[in-house]
């Protein structure tokens, strides 16, 4: 934007609210939560779900232990009308979980939103009209008392009707579009129909109010809850509700001060579906209380299932960097990231099951919600040793020596570097392994045996067969064990200086055959340090391999 672009914009005001209590407060329990996912996310998506998709995710809804959902507007379309008829006839509402229906005040959609309800044994009915300053001037053309007595007629007429049901009705009010309203006429508009309802300790109101358009900073709407809670009649009987959608990119935040500023329920939908930036992400919401030791009441335990049904329906894919769920959220592609959870992994692994989860850049343990730890660490030019040691020991069983890191590291970036591209793990492995295991061969090992082991002394005589070049030579020697003597051995016959500098060994695998793996790391008079590695079943001839393949890598032209 340009300056005088920017200047038709004006602050959103401050609420005059003396003595805050909300900054204070931490939350401690989860709210009731309301999906809105089958109505005010199915309005808006470019293919509205067919009745086959709302049933699914209902299903799914109650799979994850929405107690709150609504269904839909009933008496705008016979899709919606439908969908509702189905889940009373086929019995598919579970008796702990309360459907929620919107209408207008207009009698003839109160009308039919009844006969949609017919059997239902408990029903929220959700009355909303618009009462901002710039909905009642442009859309309406009403004045405060009009738009008052238009949402008071629609509470009679909910009244009247829900005397002629054996269901049990509980009023949902909406003033929609509650942040472009000054709180003044929010209050009144809510207490008018909180009297009108007749709310008590048995027929208790939902007065939800929505940030609509996000039109100002979290704390502001907290402000606002806070202020409404405090001014609203029988308010021991009203249940405060947020409603927020995304238009500055702090619905999350909204939603959470809220509740710090007295509401007690959250509508909201999964992934953020929703009209214009959509609505608050309701299992960011509950993973957030969640990261926190606070049970969400929701099961995110398969993050998974819940992405494929709603991608399947709604038509829409799930960005890589959404919270908690996205493909890349729980990924690291930073060197000094890798390292930290390569380590902080490491340390976990030590703790007790349930010992409070340390590992740095991860916020929660990914496989409490269904993820695995296989792209954890991904690499590329901007990568490090750590992870690269990461992958090839979580997905290969190579536990590298931390002084080969390093080296590993340059090998696999000097790819990375070339192709400035990410490198998948398969990749990785076969770099390591035709580096290690198939170098160039300077040095080729034809034959190797012990001659004789005495125990007393701790000596073993060796003989080796290898090529130098293409030219066979064979040497003997002894020496404390097998590889110092063979070092030895090669010494008697082969012109480089070397010393051996470092040496560890593993087994691959749990099995009885398991392979064998060894590293051995020398030094050169140029004091370059070079590892090698070697494979066997026999753990003797790894170590043999290994020391090949560092004198292969060191003296090879």
């Amino acid at each position: 934007m340009d300056i005088d672009s920017i200047k038709k914009y004006r602050p959103y005001p401050q609420v005059d609210l003396a003595e805050r209590t909300w900054p204070s407060k931490t939350l401690t329990q989860s709210p009731i939560w309301c999906s809105v996912d089958l109505r005010d996310g199915n309005q808006a998506l470019v293919t509205p779900m067919n009745l086959e998709e709302k049933i699914e995710l209902f299903n799914l809804l109650v799979k994850l232990g929405f107690k709150e959902i609504e269904i839909g507007f009933p008496s705008a379309s016979q899709v919606e009308f439908n969908f509702l008829r189905t889940l009373i006839e086929k019995n598919m509402i579970p008796d702990d979980v309360t459907i929620q229906v919107l209408v207008q005040a207009r009698e003839h959609l109160i009308e039919k939103t009844f006969e949609s309800l017919r059997g239902v044994k408990k029903a929220i009915v959700h009355l909303y009209n618009s009462t901002s300053v710039a909905q009642r001037k442009i859309v309406f053309q009403k004045d405060k008392d009009e738009i008052v007595a238009l949402a008071l007629q629609g509470v009679a007429w909910i009244k009247e009707r829900a005397k002629t049901t054996d269901s049990k009705i509980l009023l949902q009010y909406s003033p929609e579009s509650f942040t472009g309203t000054e709180l003044e006429f929010a209050r009144d508009i809510c207490n008018a129909v909180i009297e009108a309802w007749g709310a008590d300790a048995q027929n208790k109101i939902i007065i939800n109010l929505p940030s609509t358009v996000e039109m100002s900073t979290p704390n502001i709407y907290a402000d606002q809850i806070e202020w409404m809670s405090r001014s609203l009649k029988r308010r021991e009987h009203v249940i405060i509700s947020a409603h927020t959608h995304n238009d500055r990119g702090t619905s999350v935040a909204a939603s959470e001060l809220a509740q710090l500023a007295g509401a007690k329920r959250v509508e909201g939908t999964l992934l953020s579906n929703g009209e214009r930036t959509g609505n608050v992400d309701i299992i960011t919401l509950a993973l957030n209380l969640a990261s926190q030791g606070i049970d969400p009441k929701l099961n995110f335990s398969n993050v998974n299932e819940v992405i494929e049904v709603v991608e399947k329906v709604t038509k829409m894919k799930t960005h890589p960097r959404h919270p908690y769920v996205g493909d890349l959220v729980y990924t690291a592609f930073s060197g000094s990231h890798q390292d930290a959870i390569n380590k902080g992994l490491a340390y976990q692994r030590t703790q007790a099951e349930h010992a409070p989860w340390e590992v740095p850049y991860l916020p929660i343990n990914p496989s409490d919600v269904g993820r695995t730890y296989e792209d954890i660490i991904r690499i590329n030019s901007q990568s490090g040793k750590g992870g690269i040691a990461y992958i090839l020991d979580d997905s290969y069983g190579y536990h590298l020596p931390k002084k080969m890191y390093p080296e590993v590291g340059r090998l696999i970036q000097s790819h990375t570097d070339k192709t400035g591209q990410e490198i998948d793990k398969n990749a990785i492995v076969e770099i390591f392994e035709e580096h290690y295991c198939e170098p160039k061969k300077h040095l080729e090992l034809i034959d190797f045996a012990i001659n004789s082991e005495s125990s007393r002394k701790k000596s073993v005589s060796v003989s080796i067969i290898f090529n130098i070049d293409s030219n066979e030579t064979t040497a003997k020697a002894t020496g404390n064990g097998p590889i110092d003597a063979c070092v030895n051995a090669i010494r008697k016959v082969y012109e480089k200086e070397f010393v051996v500098l470092d040496y560890t060994e593993h087994s691959r695998g749990e099995s009885s055959d398991a392979e064998a793996v060894a590293y051995i790391q020398i030094q050169t008079p140029d004091f370059n340090n070079q590892f090698g590695v070697g494979k066997d079943t026999d753990i003797t001839m790894a170590s043999i391999k290994a020391l090949f393949s560092a004198l292969n890598l060191a003296f090879s032209s």
